[in-house]
């Protein structure tokens, strides 16, 4: 999960980053609409020197409406939160290096989506 939210409580185990300049509803409507068209998707997180990718997919019954969070779900799951499902990771399946890093307030983090569309016209 990633939240343009500043503070956090304890509770949040699977958060990636706060202080994010987009939520869902910031993002193009041309990024929505090709999500929606069961697209596959490329998550890559950046943080210093250490990168790992997500692979999820999208599905025509994304909302994609949340205003501050951004979650890639594991499971089918859909709420106006989530961005992607079916994700080959989740937060316990990243490098432990990288988790270390992401402890840093400090640390800064780039995140890219890329989507990808099927070939098939299908």
């Amino acid at each position: 999960m990633l939240t343009k939210e500043k503070h956090l409580t304890t509770n949040g185990d699977c958060i990636l980053g706060v202080a994010a300049d987009k939520g869902l509803m910031d993002l193009s409507e041309n990024f929505k609409e090709s999500l929606k068209k069961e697209a596959s998707l490329t998550i890559t997180i950046e943080a210093a020197d250490l990168i790992e990718t997500i692979r999820a997919h999208g599905t025509p019954k994304l909302v994609l409406t949340h205003s501050t969070d951004i979650v890639i779900r594991k499971s089918d799951f859909i709420s106006d939160r989530t961005l992607a499902i079916r994700a080959d990771k989740s937060s316990n399946d990243l490098s432990r290096r990288l988790v270390e890093k992401l402890k840093d307030p400090k640390q800064k983090i780039i995140i890219t989506l890329r989507v990808l569309l099927s070939d098939f016209g299908i």
